[in-house]
Parts: C-alpha cells; sequence; structure tokens
C-alpha cells in the first residue's frame, strides 16, 4: 500500500542579514511575517535545548524569524553570530538541498522586482512545451547569494506529462 502524500510544512534558510532577508522576501516575494524577530540563546531553555540538540554545543546566539507563504507553506530564517557564505553556492555535486522554487503566473515581473532588489538572474527564461504550454521557468539568487527558481505554473502541470520530450 502507497503512503498518502504528506504535505510541506516549512523551508529554514541561513541569512546574513535577518531584518534585509524579512524585506526582501516581504516586498518582493509578497511572504508575511507570522512570527517577528527573535533572540534565542544557547541555554537551558526549552529553544535553547532543541537548537543545542540540532546545532551542537557551541553555537551562540541567533536570531529567527517566521514567514508564510501564500499557501502557508512556512519560510523561516536564521541569522546566526560569525556565519560564513557558502564557497559555491549551487553545488550541485554536493548532495543535500540546493534550491527551491516559488511560483508565480507573470515570473518575468517578479524577476524584474527580484533583480530590482538586489538579486540575480542566472540564466535566460526557459519554456517548456513551446508553442503548446506556457510553462516557463528560470533560476535566480536573493541578494545574499541563495539560490531559488521561479516556475509560471504548478510543479504537476509542468511535469504530469513529461517537460523533457
Amino acid at each position: 500500500m502507497q503512503p498518502t502524500p504528506r504535505s510541506f510544512s516549512h523551508i529554514g534558510l541561513s541569512v546574513p542579514d535577518l531584518d534585509k532577508a524579512i524585506k526582501f522576501y516581504g516586498d518582493v516575494l509578497g511572504f508575511y511575517v507570522i512570527m517577528e524577530p527573535t533572540i534565542i540563546i544557547e541555554d537551558d531553555s526549552d529553544i535553547g535545548q532543541m537548537c543545542t540538540d540540532v546545532f551542537g554545543k557551541g553555537w551562540g546566539h541567533m536570531r529567527i524569524a517566521h514567514l508564510a507563504t501564500a499557501d502557508r507553506i512556512g519560510f523561516e530564517l536564521f541569522e546566526f553570530e560569525a556565519h560564513e557564505a557558502p564557497g559555491d553556492n549551487l553545488n550541485f555535486r554536493q548532495h543535500g538541498t540546493f534550491h527551491f522554487a516559488i511560483q508565480d503566473p507573470n515570473l518575468e515581473d517578479l524577476l524584474v522586482k527580484i533583480v530590482a532588489a538586489g538579486g540575480k538572474q542566472r540564466m535566460p527564461i526557459r519554456e517548456y512545451f513551446p508553442d503548446e504550454k506556457p510553462y516557463r521557468m528560470v533560476y535566480v539568487e536573493d541578494p545574499f547569494g541563495i539560490v531559488f527558481e521561479l516556475y509560471s505554473h504548478s510543479y504537476e502541470l509542468t511535469y504530469s506529462n513529461g517537460a523533457y520530450s
């Protein structure tokens, strides 16, 4: 028996400037704050212990905020002390998460807003099924170098009939 598909709850991103990240993801992508920025310190509190369980001893302190998308997916932003930027922001040969995707039917306008806010366009906008269906995609970066993808249509519509033929 196949398991019931689970719903996606949230994604967590480490950013160098929490306030600027909240502004970018709020002003440009329309995500809204559900928990204002909070300082968490390494201590014996429940949240302090939970963070030590996840990060290990010596993580010190961090700031965290919780945002949400239009479809109620959580968007958790972390600002750690002494953070460091990755050497390669799209290390596709290293297993693990290397991007997420945002859907907007007018990805061209959203792309302009991302670039105007300090982000980058990594490639030309590509079409799936040119002249048949208006499905488009493009990889971008936020102002901190975090790579993500824009889709014009849902994941299911884009791939349900084989997008690579």
